[in-house]
């Protein structure tokens, strides 16, 4: 089977979540059972990574800083043409 037909067919997506989950699942079972500290510090960066990622993307990506910068400027030509200082 060709790599195209591969990325178009779900059971091979399907397979591969199987397989990972099942991964995973053995994984941390016994680290579990046995009390251990890892699968809270997995979690932890996992959010972590997860929270950083988002805050980059949503909130300081080049984007969002161009919008931004474009606000500003449009700000400070309407309080130049209306004659009013940006803080009051």
């Amino acid at each position: 089977m060709s790599f195209i037909e591969k990325a178009i067919n779900p059971a091979f997506y399907k397979q591969k979540i199987s397989t990972w989950s099942h991964a995973t699942a053995e994984y941390y079972k016994p680290l579990f059972r046995s009390g251990s500290v890892k699968p809270l510090w997995h979690i932890m960066i996992a959010t972590s990574v997860l929270m950083y990622t988002q805050n980059y993307l949503f909130n300081k990506g080049t984007h969002i800083q161009h919008a931004r910068h474009e606000k500003k400027v449009a700000l400070e030509e309407y309080y130049k043409n209306h004659n009013i200082t940006p803080h009051h």
